[in-house]
């Protein structure tokens, strides 16, 4: 078993400016990340799409291209970086487990920062199990990746800033969508927010540039949709929609979802930290200091998986885990902790300026975070429908996403409830008339990914 002073899981932006940091400041560090570059979904193959692509590159904008600095830095840093690592568990003296191509190892850490980002909502409408569905940041990671691109008629249905986003990559690669449908947003509640996200640094121009390309583009651009439906014989083929008082049908050949992300919570979860129902961005989120300390010591989370924030605030609030970690071995004093924080503390309170405005504009719709279809299918792994759901909700008395694991299966499939969790606890809120705060998420136990029989007989304990 191998040993290192912090042990980093993820490599996206929290975790790879957390691990400059650390290793910067003496601590052997070491970075276990699934995928085999390290850059996460936001900067994903960014080194080998600037070095090979350079036309994808450009296209992928100014916010992707921001990476290349970070990862120089994380590559000059010294901290060692395992690529193809799947974490499996942390166990409660802070030994972490994963398989890689060698094999199924562990390794002891003096303190660990979960760095695993984020998710996207699930978006249980009808026909969403059909071939020919995805998610907008699927498409994304096979733009980045392979420089690949939908072809024939592409619908992007759903709201928030990645369906825009995805939308203009899209028209700048050469691919015009059929139509963009945006669910409800809230325009008028979020305008109290306004000067505040106009602060914020860019995030309004970067916004108001990417409708005035999409609107120049001359897709059609639908905002208001509701009773979002997927329909066809054995693959997508159609998205029938209500917009402006009429049922419409628009036909298909791709369907591309979205409607907001939440924290990636498995692996925190399985750790027993303390969370928390955040109502702004209807989702769960570890309860954490201002340092991404959780409720278990010497485990810190930083990134997107503490709460929704962004790239920008992620670099800074893993930066910001990495001085107290090393404080907390005894690296580096409190008042040096507290001196080299301050830049990285006020570059995150002007990225989290922009928070309240967006998590208020992009609300997810009822019908999206609790499905009044009864056929909707809810659980893909285990294919339990909303209706089934409901049903034992108020005829059982079924008080938690627990209790209906045990009636349904539901969350015991491959995903391991990632993709219908919090569906579940919003449909036994809204069926028993509770907050989901008290109907709760499911209760995960290692290992929280996929492991063999061998891969534990390998390990060496």
């Amino acid at each position: 078993m191998s040993a290192a002073d912090l042990v980093v899981i993820g490599a996206g932006p929290a975790g790879l400016a957390a691990a400059a940091s650390a290793a910067g400041l003496g601590l052997a560090t070491q970075v276990l990340d699934e995928q085999p570059e390290p850059g996460g979904q936001i900067f994903r193959e960014i080194e080998r799409v600037a070095a090979s692509h350079p036309a994808l590159f450009s296209l992928l904008g100014e916010d992707y291209g921001a990476g290349l600095e970070l990862l120089g830095r994380f590559r000059a840093s010294g901290a060692r970086h395992l690529p193809r690592a799947t974490v499996w568990q942390i166990d409660d003296e802070r030994r972490v487990y994963y398989r890689h191509a060698a094999g199924a190892a562990s390794i002891q850490a003096r303190q660990v920062l979960i760095a695993t980002g984020a998710l996207e909502r699930p978006v249980p409408v009808p026909g969403w199990t059909l071939p020919g569905v995805m998610s907008c940041g699927a498409a994304q990671t096979l733009l980045k990746s392979a420089a690949l691109v939908p072809d024939g008629r592409v619908v992007l249905a759903g709201s928030g800033p990645l369906l825009l986003l995805v939308a203009v990559q899209l028209l700048r690669a050469g691919i015009r969508p059929a139509a963009v449908l945006e669910t409800p947003i809230q325009r008028f509640a979020a305008l109290r927010h306004l000067p505040r996200f106009a602060a914020a640094p860019g995030y309004l121009n970067k916004g108001l540039a990417m409708l005035r390309e999409l609107r120049a583009s001359g897709v059609p651009f639908r905002r208001g949709v509701r009773g979002l439906a997927v329909s066809g014989a054995g693959r997508a083929e159609a998205v029938r929609y209500d917009w402006r008082g009429r049922r419409r049908e628009q036909d298909v050949d791709l369907v591309l979802l979205h409607q907001g992300l939440a924290p990636n919570l498995n692996l925190a979860l399985s750790l027993r930290c303390e969370h928390l129902w955040d109502e702004s961005q209807r989702c769960f989120r570890p309860r954490l200091d201002p340092w991404g300390a959780c409720s278990v010591p010497g485990v810190w989370i930083a990134g997107d998986g503490g709460g929704i924030a962004g790239a920008r605030a992620a670099e800074c609030s893993g930066a910001l885990a990495a001085l107290a970690a090393a404080c907390s071995l005894g690296r580096i004093s409190k008042h040096e902790r507290d001196a080299r924080a301050k830049p990285f503390l006020r570059e995150r309170e002007r990225h989290l300026a922009a928070r309240a405005f967006l998590d208020t504009l992009y609300r997810p719709p009822a019908e999206i975070l609790a499905p009044s279809e009864p056929r909707t299918v809810v659980c893909r792994c285990e294919e339990v429908t909303a209706g089934e759901i409901r049903r034992l909700a108020t005829e059982q008395d079924c008080p938690g996403p627990n209790q209906m694991k045990a009636f349904t299966r539901c969350g015991m499939g491959p995903c391991q409830g990632r993709l219908c969790g919090l569906t579940v606890t919003e449909l036994i809120a809204e069926s028993r008339n509770i907050s989901p705060a008290e109907a709760g998420y499911y209760r995960i136990r290692p290992p929280v990914k996929p492991v063999t029989v061998g891969d534990l007989a390998e390990l060496d304990v």
